[in-house]
């Protein structure tokens, strides 16, 4: 059976539920959850997506990013998934949302209410290559100029949400 993703409203309310597949075809908004894992330097861990994704395949992105099941709530989405695509299991914190549209060459679209987690991790992880072709760490500074440089390079929801993960770092690292 098809997975299925959640729609919801700009506010992020449940009005329905339909097949992963048919929602990216449509660009019906459905809701989202991306998780940034950062090591004790702030580094960030990225992981280029696996070249036979339904799309954006050999990207570089986020520590993981997925689609909530019915029922389930986001940040155990968000725990399920990190573990699943990338072998890692951590404390996650809500740090904001946003909401972006994006048509791909292969015409799927993704119009999503995004979730965004913070977590801290110092492991090794250990990816499933069903989801993630390589990993890499990466200081934020670095990234913020690659992602300028080389957009090609990086997922687009990565970029279009980079500024704000950068100004939530900056603020908890006041705050401490």
């Amino acid at each position: 059976m098809e997975d299925q993703v959640v729609l919801v409203d700009e506010s992020d309310n449940v009005i329905g539920v339909e097949g992963k597949m048919a929602a990216h075809r449509s660009g019906k908004l459905h809701r989202a959850i991306s998780v940034f894992v950062f090591d004790a330097g702030n580094r960030l861990l990225l992981q280029q997506r696996a070249s036979t994704k339904y799309h954006s395949g050999g990207l570089w992105s986020n520590t993981c990013c997925s689609h909530p099941r019915p029922e389930e709530d986001n940040v155990s989405a968000a725990s399920r998934r990190l573990r699943e695509e990338m072998g890692v299991e951590c404390e996650l914190s809500k740090a904001f949302c946003f909401m972006y549209r994006a048509t791909f060459p292969n015409r799927l679209i993704e119009h999503e209410y995004d979730h965004v987690f913070f977590g801290r991790y110092d492991g090794v992880p250990v990816p499933n290559r069903d989801e993630a072709d390589d990993w890499q760490w990466m200081d934020m500074a670095k990234l913020s100029a690659d992602v300028t440089r080389n957009p090609g390079a990086y997922s687009f929801w990565l970029a279009v949400c980079l500024g704000r993960v950068v100004a939530c770092r900056l603020g908890q690292s006041l705050r401490r």
